[in-house]
């Protein structure tokens, strides 16, 4: 464990990702396929994860996608909110890249820190030392949206805005691709939860980039209820536009 992640939660949130991350890599090595590569990476990940959080940040509490939901958290200052494998379907169809481990942490009400690492991509975005998001490279603004599963309202919006849509897995990819020129927006209304978003958000945010819900309201985590159905992430400078957009045709 690195000496900084002992004190450092924005650096043990890097390091619980990248160690979630390669033992990721190690059961994709292992021969397994479809369902049994799926169920195999989500039970190493959750397992490792929740071993170092209660190995090195003991009084926290931990809300995952892998866990019962331990209710004691509503009231704790501290609470780790994790996607031990973000992307499963992507995860379980090798060589793909477009998964990832998400690891926030959320304190006295919103989020203090995150890591989303891309194990197959080599890459860990965080932030302990956050992005600079490079210039925009494309005329068009590019919205990223489910490669299965893209909202019909996000169509509308890409006609409106004259955007191209660039399909990819995991909300923590299309989240880590704004903050990587790869696209310019990730406009979602599909449904999610606390652990899809947390950690992407931090990072965007550290990055400099704008994240709301899709109407504009706060991103609120560690609630009762976990579901955080719909998100906007995007280059400040397209946030009114879509924004306005929503509001006048909603999602449906």
């Amino acid at each position: 464990m690195p000496a900084a992640a002992r004190t450092d939660d924005h650096a043990f949130a890097v390091w619980a990702a990248e160690q979630a991350g390669a033992r990721l890599l190690q059961v994709r090595e292992e021969g397994l396929e479809g369902k049994a590569l799926k169920d195999a990476g989500d039970a190493a990940a959750q397992e490792l994860l929740a071993a170092l959080l209660a190995e090195h940040r003991p009084e926290d509490k931990v809300l995952s996608e892998e866990a019962m939901d331990d209710k004691s958290r509503l009231d704790a200052r501290r609470v780790w909110i994790i996607d031990p494998l973000d992307g499963t379907r992507e995860f379980s169809e090798p060589p793909r890249d477009d998964w990832a481990v998400h690891v926030a942490l959320w304190v006295d009400g919103d989020l203090a820190a995150g890591a989303v690492a891309q194990p197959a991509l080599g890459e860990t975005f965080s932030t302990a030392l956050p992005s600079v998001v490079p210039p925009r490279t494309s005329e068009r603004p590019r919205i990223a949206v489910s490669r299965s599963r893209p909202p019909a309202f996000v169509e509308a919006l890409a006609a409106e805005l004259d955007a191209e849509l660039v399909p990819m897995g995991s909300a923590g990819v299309k989240v880590m691709s704004v903050v990587r020129d790869v696209a310019d927006a990730y406009v979602h209304a599909g449904g999610q939860y606390e652990w899809d978003n947390a950690a992407p958000v931090a990072v965007a945010r550290a990055a400099g980039l704008f994240c709301s819900r899709v109407d504009g309201a706060d991103l609120v985590y560690n609630k009762d209820d976990v579901q955080l159905p719909d998100l906007i992430v995007c280059r400040p400078e397209l946030a009114e536009e879509i924004i306005d957009f929503v509001k006048r045709h909603g999602v449906g």
